[in-house]
């Protein structure tokens, strides 16, 4: 009879392992499983796959319940064998079942299913599914109870927890996938560039990618017509924004099709040209419009076109639809665009730049990620780092780059030289680089 106890005592310690290893393996796997792929399989008619969806969607309820399920059978299990070897072993017998216990869990109910659900979580995670919705709504209500006191408790710490806070946004999760995918070899980089600089367009403003007033290439309407057409017709751009009385009060957008279509039916005529007519009326966006919702207008509007103006009502700068393209596809040329010469790379493995090269595009360019929120071009990077106008010949180091002035006209930088440390950029994936590390490091006997 004693026999037979402790062989149930045996039997019933071994099932309580085999249901600890349920629960780890089902934790590891359902955490694990890619919300995509079983988005697709439920979409394809699998049911498994959308109780995995539903399942992953509460993960706080799921990893909630499963841990308790995992605790009870622990601590029952090891109930039983700390009775089994006291039986046995008299007062040793609590060492005994210690070490042995111990063991067994770590082995194979932590560590042999967990290896296990991850090797191929999505599988694991349909085969335990079913089972674990009814653990889930089993514990659902303890696990409701523990949530509200672990918060209660967190609450008299100053810690507020909000019950639908997100660790990372959907943003977050597809960037950290992209460049996880870009690590492990599976885009290369112009195919990650794409997809960053598609999910960058809510973050940035038209102010980041605008053609600023001073390089924009505008026509006075008070100049002889046929001096227009001229100039018109020598811009390398298909839209051209007009000017009266001051160059800042822009007064339209002549298109080079309609100036082409009133001189085919002025036959030739300047003088019968009216190029207010021709043009269409300025558009006017705020400088703080996200690259996304401009994009939107853009499409709505079916215009290419539009001034960007800061909050005095003051004309910045303009953008187009293929500025905002370029931030998703790269540089976009064709046989009228002007060649870039802004950007310079050396043979010591420096880069020489003109100063109103925008960040992004250096950054994009050479696979360097330093800072842009405080500036938009490497020159203002420079003076915001530097917190002053520096002098020729003057050499800054930072983010893990070293910055030799080597032009200055008046109050602008208008070309530098970049030279990564240690001929490469040292950073942390995620982490933007500390603006306060920097330090400024005059040298007179550096040339320019």
């Amino acid at each position: 009879m004693i026999e037979t106890a402790l062989w149930f005592t045996v039997g019933g310690i071994l099932c309580l392992l085999v249901m600890s290893a349920f629960f780890s393996g089902s934790e590891t796997a359902l955490t694990a499983a890619s919300r995509a792929r079983m988005h697709q399989l439920e979409k394809a008619g699998d049911r498994r796959a959308g109780v995995v969806a539903r399942l992953i969607q509460t993960r706080e309820r799921l990893i909630g319940a499963l841990l308790l399920g995992n605790n009870i059978v622990n601590i029952t299990a090891s109930s039983l064998a700390t009775s089994l070897f006291l039986s046995l072993f008299g007062e040793a017998g609590v060492a005994i079942a210690t070490l042995v216990m111990t063991v067994l869990v770590v082995v194979l109910s932590e560590v042999m299913p967990k290896t296990w659900a991850i090797s191929n979580p999505d599988r694991f995670a349909l085969a335990v599914a079913p089972l674990v919705r009814i653990v889930v709504a089993v514990f659902g209500p303890v696990v409701i109870t523990i949530e509200w006191i672990v918060r209660m408790i967190l609450r008299v710490f100053g810690v507020r927890v909000d019950d639908n806070a997100a660790v990372l946004s959907a943003h977050d999760e597809l960037r950290g996938a992209v460049d996880l995918q870009h690590l492990e070899g599976g885009l290369v980089k112009a195919d990650r560039d794409r997809l960053g600089g598609l999910l960058d367009l809510a973050e940035l403003e038209v102010s980041d990618v605008m053609v600023h007033r001073t390089n924009m290439m505008a026509l006075n309407v008070d100049e002889d017509v046929s001096k227009l057409v001229d100039a018109a017709l020598a811009a390398p751009y298909t839209r051209m924004p007009l000017w009266k009385g001051e160059s800042d009060n822009f007064v339209g957008v002549l298109h080079a099709k309609d100036l082409l279509r009133a001189l085919k039916a002025a036959d030739g005529d300047f003088s019968r040209l009216d190029v207010m007519k021709i043009a269409t009326p300025p558009w006017f966006v705020p400088d703080t419009t996200s690259l996304q919702d401009q994009l939107n207008a853009f499409l709505k509007r079916k215009s290419h076109f539009a001034f960007v103006i800061d909050e005095y009502g003051e004309v910045q700068g303009l953008v187009t639809l293929e500025d905002i393209l370029e931030e998703i596809v790269g540089e976009i040329a064709d046989e009228h665009d002007l060649e870039l010469t802004g950007v310079r790379p050396q043979a010591d493995g420096s880069v020489i730049v003109d100063g109103s090269v925008p960040i992004r595009d250096i950054n994009r360019a050479n696979d360097w990620s330093l800072p842009d929120d405080e500036a938009t071009t490497i020159a203002g990077l420079v003076i915001h780092e530097a917190r002053m106008i520096p002098d020729e010949r003057q050499i800054f180091t930072f983010h893990g780059f070293r910055f030799t002035v080597l032009r200055r006209e008046r109050n602008r930088i208008t070309r530098l030289r970049i030279q990564p440390l240690n001929g490469k950029e040292t950073r942390t994936p995620g982490k933007t680089p500390d603006a306060r590390s920097a330090r400024q490091t005059p040298s007179p006997t550096s040339t320019a």
